[in-house]
């Protein structure tokens, strides 16, 4: 499903104006799409009583139209009106049809609009739209309403609340609220869906989602590449396993990392490719550490290597290294390395010659900081690379404060591809991965993932579907989506904590196979 920004949207809409469509056109559709959505969220019109809360623009035109409808349909319309429409048409036109608008001049201290909130089955929300650019001021009659809303939907007996497009006061980007943004039951998003309705915390202030077709041109829409991940593509994207196969067929995969305080990162790295169907696994890391690791996963291959203090590889493992690279299909470079100059080191030397990797490597952890830490790193970055940042890590990779990254995630991820000229993850609630003009976003967001090791399982996932030949974006975006779904499905049965990195390894086979089943 594709996904827009602001601009976006408008380029959009300007796209429609151009192919013929005019802006009442457009409000005619938005609005009488809300009106079939809000009929089939109450089931039935006859009676029923419904209260549309408009604001001074666009979004507020929508929802008068779709008032209008309502009432043809049958349904008992009240609209309340918290700051003046300037020389509108639509009011005018419910005046008409004998639609009570109520003023929110005529209703200073808020009384008029508590009592509808109390009778009403279903509010409307047509407060603010898109356009939104700035906090919403305490004392703006906006803010009372949505207020008032709030406090109507934590009563024993809410009513439905149903938002035009988008949450009033959500930022259609950033996905960020406003202090008073009142969650929905349903959002009905016209022509795309918008990026912050799948960024945190906007993804917990849009309910069910339904997208309207308001007749936006499809090669418009095409144009667009920043896509949400679903179970559709993702069942597409997974790799054909042959019945003659043998494990050359599925990928030989190299892992270099390990320390003495970091010993299990990359068995939980080995243990998530075989779980995402490599051939084989191969660790490469200090010599000295092999027999406390040796018996957590015995299917692994090893590489003993030199090693600097603290068990971690020596600066000059690169020249080792280098004869072994042609003998392996992908990568997965960095975890549990620790962080000093010996790995700077080894990083720095290594980097161009993974390249010479036939189906592409991941860096991660410890070998993005030894990047961030090089005055040359974007430039040692091959093209095959796929980048697994958390914030913290991506915030030094691109020399920002961690809030920043936060505050613009999907910009975030955009400049790091842009930068390195990779495929990077963004890791996070609703992982992004980015690469050249193409984006997606992942549709989860779980605190249950938020452990130690996890971001091990995704990138020994992501190196065991580039071992299968998956391109480094696809290869991403499949292993994204798979581990999110694995979260998904622990916390249906665990709650939102309680899991370790190494019960996600186990669980991946069985995802796949209900993902897969016809």
């Amino acid at each position: 499903m594709k996904l827009v920004t602001a601009a976006q949207m408008r380029q959009l809409e300007s796209s429609a104006l151009v192919a013929g469509s005019s802006e009442a056109q457009l409000m005619e559709e938005a609005g009488l799409a809300t009106a079939q959505e809000a009929w089939m969220l109450l089931g039935t019109l006859e009676g029923r009583r419904i209260l549309i809360l408009a604001g001074p623009g666009n979004n507020g035109g929508d929802a008068m139209v779709a008032a209008k409808h309502l009432r043809e349909w049958g349904a008992e319309l009240f609209v309340y009106v918290p700051n003046p429409r300037a020389n509108d048409e639509h009011s005018d036109e419910l005046v008409q049809r004998e639609i009570p608008i109520i003023e929110g001049a005529d209703d200073v201290d808020g009384t008029n609009l508590a009592e509808l909130l109390t009778s009403c089955e279903l509010v409307v929300d047509g407060l603010l739209g898109i356009g939104r650019s700035r906090q919403i001021a305490d004392d703006d009659p906006i803010a009372k309403t949505l207020d008032a809303v709030r406090k109507i939907r934590d009563s024993a007996s809410p009513p439905k609340l149903m938002a035009v497009d988008i949450a009033s006061g959500m930022d259609p980007d950033a996905g960020t609220v406003d202090a008073h943004t009142v969650a929905p039951d349903l959002t009905v998003a016209f022509g795309l869906p918008k990026v912050g309705m799948y960024q945190y915390p906007g993804s917990n202030y849009t309910g069910r989602v339904q997208v309207i077709d308001i007749g936006i041109p499809q090669a418009a829409t095409d144009a667009i590449d920043l896509e949400l991940l679903t179970a559709r593509a993702t069942r597409d994207a997974l790799p054909a396993r042959p019945e003659d196969a043998n494990k050359g067929s599925f990928g030989k995969v190299l892992i270099v990392g390990g320390s003495r305080r970091y010993r299990g990162a990359p068995v939980l790295v080995a243990k998530a490719a075989y779980r995402a169907g490599a051939g084989l696994a191969t660790i490469a890391c200090a010599e000295s550490i092999i027999p406390s690791m040796a018996p957590s996963i015995a299917e692994a291959t090893w590489l003993p290597m030199p090693e600097a203090g603290g068990g971690t590889l020596a600066g000059d493992s690169a020249a080792e290294l280098r004869p072994e690279l042609s003998t392996f299909d992908a990568a997965v470079v960095g975890p549990g390395l620790g962080w000093g100059e010996d790995s700077g080191a080894l990083i720095w030397a290594l980097l161009p010659e993974l390249g010479q990797l036939e189906r592409g490597f991941v860096l991660d952890a410890d070998g993005l900081n030894a990047v961030a830490e090089m005055a040359d790193g974007a430039g040692r970055v091959p093209s095959s690379a796929v980048m697994t940042p958390h914030p913290g890590e991506m915030a030094r990779l691109l020399g920002r404060e961690v809030a920043e990254i936060q505050g613009d995630r999907l910009g975030s991820a955009q400049e790091a591809a842009a930068k390195f000229g990779c495929t990077v993850v963004l890791k996070g609630a609703h992982t992004v991965v980015a690469s050249g003009d193409a984006a997606r976003l992942c549709p989860y967001s779980n605190p249950l993932l938020a452990s130690a090791g996890t971001g091990d399982v995704l990138a020994g996932m992501i190196g065991g579907y580039l071992g299968q030949g998956l391109e480094p974006f696809k290869a991403a975006c499949l292993a994204v989506y798979l581990h999110a779904a694995i979260g998904e499905g622990l916390r249906e049965t665990h709650g939102a904590a309680g899991i370790r990195a190494g019960d996600m390894t186990e669980q991946l086979p069985l995802v796949v196979r209900e993902l897969a089943a016809p």
